[in-house]
């Protein structure tokens, strides 16, 4: 049995993408010419890379504990740092020889004798392993917690779910048919179709508007001219978006191209001028424009109608990562090299640039007026900025890790409670979600039953619930007053996006084994 390094490679680059870590995957992948290796990744499981590292642990922890006469000895369970370091392995050997040679003597011995021999060499042994264990402290630590974030992440430890509040499975309707990771979905805004994106390279639309509990799915094949003929482009659908009206569906992929379909499955337009990995677009709310960031540190506008573009913007000096529509004409755009631009169409130049976060710029979003922008950063601090000043309005410090994504609550005419206060919810590495009051720029919940990143946060249509989907495979539903949980499911694949559809009674969410599942909250 052997593996070449770009199967290593591969695995890495995949490990990458399942711990979020996307822009360094997309580094790491061109790097190491990922698109020329003939690797199928769809028939790669998700969390390879720690499932051959996890049973090389299993080999080395067998090839210690049996002795050269074939007997078991007994050992302490093996860490990661510890299998790699050869006088830890040593020393464990020889703890277990000598535990297994007094045990020997012990029996040997019987009678009262034996009991206090027994005595003594039980302490002995403990204090031998403890010494084998204690080799190397700080490594010792760092690789249990290691073990116990593997043990999280391939869900040995369950989440402990009030009874009363986990939604049954027959609640729970799981669409099958991709052949990789699902990073995106959304719901069409007028009906239940739901739309999902995946690295298998397609789009699917899910057709939930039947009771029945058996959705149709129409596959939305992302393929590329090669030699005269259309051939997969085998790569990920990163992001996807609906038009307010719901009769068209945006799709940008790591092939550079963004693509219009309609909601029959059928390609509308193809719209190709990036060089590179597209990261994010979105429809504007009138549906004549659609915006897209990517990797050519560049934001373009389309037009929609004609697949044009409109008017490409080069103002960022690394890789653009996030987009969102101020108003009809202008947008603001956030970026690896820390700065946001707000920009507008037919100007040649940004009409404001808010500068403060000091790292990557994961995402941005105006609030349901338009008048704030939100923002979330890998420097563990969200933002909030306003056209009439330079320096943020808040700067809000208090998860502990990378803040993924940031989601306002729904204000307005078209929710229940016009004159609700405005809410910011954000998304974090360190297993939390926030709710955070923006006027006053305090936290008022932290909701804590997450044990791993937080990928994805959507509160429902009139603003009274959030949705959160973690990489530990719940979906957890709280109450955005009171922060308590409501409801909660367990799904087969870490989370990375979860949405509501527009009556507010139907959770959509995606997942790292391929999996797709609409939650049914109806009574």
């Amino acid at each position: 049995m052997s593996f070449s390094s770009d199967e290593v490679n591969f695995l890495v680059y995949r490990y990458l993408q399942e711990s979020g870590f996307s822009h360094s995957a997309y580094t790491f992948g061109i790097e190491s010419h990922i698109s020329q290796s003939n690797i199928n990744g769809a028939l790669v499981p998700p969390a390879a890379l720690l499932s051959i590292i996890q049973k090389g642990l299993q080999y080395t922890e067998a090839e210690i504990s049996i002795g050269e006469d074939g007997a078991e000895r007994v050992i302490e369970s093996l860490s990661l740092i510890d299998a790699v370091m050869p006088d830890v392995v040593e020393s464990r050997k020889q703890a277990a020889t000598k535990s297994q040679q007094q045990q020997q003597q012990l029996m040997a011995g019987g009678g009262g004798g034996g009991g206090n021999s027994s005595g003594s060499g039980g302490g002995g042994s403990k204090g031998a392993d403890a010494a084998a264990s204690n080799t190397n402290g700080e490594d010792a630590n760092a690789s249990a917690a290691l073990s116990n974030h593997t043990a999280a992440s391939s869900g040995a430890e369950a989440m402990e779910i009030d009874g009363s509040i986990e939604i049954p499975s027959n609640k729970a309707t799981v669409l099958r048919g991709h052949e990789s990771e699902v990073f995106i979905c959304a719901w069409n805004p007028k009906n239940d179709l739901l739309a999902s994106g995946s690295g298998d390279s397609t789009a699917r639309i899910w057709n939930m508007n039947d009771s029945s509990n058996c959705a149709n799915q129409l596959v939305l094949r992302h393929c590329i001219q090669k030699g005269g003929t259309e051939v997969p482009s085998n790569k990920d659908v990163t992001s996807l978006d609906w038009n307010c009206d719901g009769t068209l569906l945006a799709t940008g992929s790591y092939d550079g191209f963004a693509r219009i379909w309609s909601t029959d499955g059928g390609l509308v337009s193809t719209l190709g001028q990036h060089k590179g990995p597209i990261f994010a677009l979105k429809w504007n709310k009138k549906g004549n424009y659609i915006l897209s960031a990517g990797v050519d540190k560049t934001t373009i506008i389309w037009d929609a109608s004609s697949g044009h573009c409109t008017q490409q913007f080069a103002f960022h000096s690394a890789p653009a990562l996030d987009v969102d529509w101020q108003s009809n004409t202008s947008f603001a755009c956030c970026s690896t090299d820390q700065c946001i631009h707000v920009c507008k169409l037919m100007v040649d130049k940004p009409i404001k640039t808010f500068q403060g976060h000091t790292n990557e710029v994961n995402a941005i979003k105006w609030d349901p007026q338009g008048n704030l922008l939100a923002s979330c950063s890998d420097d563990m601090t969200l933002k909030i900025w306003s056209m009439k000043q330079d320096t943020c309005v808040h700067d809000l410090q208090a998860h502990s890790k990378e803040i993924y994504t940031i989601k306002w609550s729904p204000t307005g005419p078209s929710t229940n409670n016009p004159n609700a206060p405005l809410i910011l919810a954000s998304a974090s590495f360190d297993s939390t979600v926030r709710l955070w009051d923006v006027e006053r720029g305090s936290c008022i919940h932290t909701l804590t039953r997450h044990n791993e990143p937080v990928y994805s946060v959507a509160f429902s249509p009139d603003g009274k619930y959030l949705a959160s989907g973690s990489f530990d495979k719940c979906v957890h539903i709280w109450n955005v007053q009171s922060g308590s949980l409501v409801h909660s499911y367990r799904g087969t694949g870490g989370i990375f996006e979860v949405c509501w559809n527009h009556r507010g009674d139907k959770v959509g969410a995606s997942a790292s084994d391929g999996s797709v599942f609409v939650l049914d909250l109806r009574k």
